[in-house]
């Protein structure tokens, strides 16, 4: 591993093609998955992966959305109140999943969807937050950002998010971990070549929460980037940490453009 692993810093990795998927920077092919020099995960998946995301009833993501659902309209908490109570339908959620993480003013900081969920949660409901990683979590979140499915990314790191978002960019660039690895090195500098079995992508989150195929369910953005730190055999930080959420502000602003996919399937 750590052999390949400086092969491919060192420019000897060899770019191929993933198993009947071509890397190729055809717009035309790619269509809303392509915006100029931003791809998708989705553009990088083997078209048996993709078949799985385009059909909702092969989603196993969708036995959580479903769930939720019926959670949206169930009253929680000391309040007795459902999410339908303050919002409505669920429907009204539409282009929530294109803006966060945002500059959430109480807290003087960031605030992504999970914890907007569970703040609402808190406060509103005076029910417990759910834990990161849970279903209901997770299948609040992918439902929330469900209806905006389609709707390109439009994050803004304008005003009091600014800082935040150098922070996230300085986390994105800094090398790390036993392996010395920064963000950048796969996911810039290689995305396109091959990582043993794997295809480096690009690293986009328009996807998150996703299906991975190799969890066999469905799991948060942060699951991801503590994976990856471990990876590199760095000690990851914790789902939801200042860290992450910064992190999450950079990648999702330079996903910017790209279509909401929630919930995505991937490898």
């Amino acid at each position: 591993m750590r052999r390949l692993v400086l092969a491919l810093l060192c420019g000897s990795a060899v770019s191929l093609a993933f198993a009947g998927v071509a890397v190729t920077d055809d717009a035309a092919q790619w269509g809303p998955y392509k915006v100029g020099d931003k791809r998708s995960g989705y553009t990088f998946a083997q078209p048996e992966t993709r078949a799985i995301q385009e059909d909702d009833f092969e989603n196993p993501a969708f036995l959580l959305v479903d769930a939720a659902a019926e959670l949206w309209e169930t009253a929680e908490g000391e309040a007795g109140k459902s999410c339908a109570d303050c919002h409505e339908d669920v429907e009204s959620m539409k282009g929530v999943g294109t803006r966060y993480p945002i500059y959430f003013e109480p807290w003087g900081k960031l605030m992504n969807v999970e914890q907007r969920i569970n703040q609402c949660r808190v406060d509103n409901m005076k029910a417990e937050p759910w834990k990161y990683e849970s279903d209901a979590l997770l299948g609040m979140t992918m439902l929330v950002k469900l209806q905006s499915r389609g709707m390109p990314m439009e994050v803004s790191i304008d005003g009091p998010a600014a800082p935040f978002y150098e922070k996230g960019k300085a986390f994105y660039e800094e090398r790390r971990g036993q392996l010395d690895m920064a963000c950048a090195h796969c996911h810039v500098d290689n995305a396109g070549t091959m990582l043993r079995a794997n295809l480096l992508t690009q690293g986009q989150p328009n996807g998150f929460p996703t299906y991975r195929l190799k969890w066999q369910k469905a799991g948060s953005l942060h699951r991801r980037l503590r994976g990856c730190n471990k990876q590199v055999r760095a000690k990851p930080f914790k789902a939801g940490s200042d860290e992450y959420v910064n992190l999450e502000l950079y990648i999702s602003h330079r996903a910017n453009g790209l279509p909401v996919e929630t919930p995505a399937v991937r490898n």
